[in-house]
């Protein structure tokens, strides 16, 4: 068997070592994946970031534990990525595709009314907006919001009355 095969492997059946050595080369080929991704993918924490988390994973784990031919799953990982960039781009230029990608911030609350619609379609109880309220402003009581936002990345924001 050449060196190459020793280390590297081909196929399902490979070694604890062929693996391992796999797994070395892919932290560092998704590493540089992920620096031209962007931090962008990690910092919005919205559906379109966290799909490509997920995929970009379980594409990269195929090559590493031989699953899928490496260098395929290489590739396959590097075209996600472009593709991420791509649509990253095109909706910082239109904001249809934004919306379209990402979606829109929801109101929960305004004018000193909840939303009951939107809290249904975002599957919230009162409880939970009450939790973030005291989570994100100190505060207890809605008197003091003007209004109360589903945001795309999940999380609930508010915005006070100006007094």
């Amino acid at each position: 068997m050449d060196i190459l095969g020793t280390f590297w492997g081909e196929g399902e059946k490979i070694t604890v070592l062929q693996m391992s050595v796999r797994a070395f080369v892919m932290f560092f080929i998704a590493l540089t994946l992920v620096r031209i991704g962007g931090m962008r993918i990690f910092g919005k924490k919205s559906a379109f970031d966290t799909i490509i988390i997920i995929m970009l994973g379980a594409v990269l784990a195929r090559g590493v534990v031989g699953a899928s031919p490496y260098w395929d799953t290489v590739a396959a990982s590097t075209v996600m990525i472009a593709v991420h960039r791509l649509l990253s781009w095109l909706s910082g230029k239109s904001s249809r595709m934004n919306n379209l990608l990402k979606g829109k911030a929801l109101v929960l609350y305004e004018s000193g009314n909840i939303v009951w619609e939107n809290m249904k379609y975002a599957a919230l109880s009162e409880e939970d907006l009450m939790q973030s309220l005291r989570l994100e402003t100190k505060q207890e009581s809605l008197a003091v919001i003007e209004k109360a936002y589903m945001e795309t990345n999940g999380r609930i924001s508010f915005i006070t009355k100006h007094t």
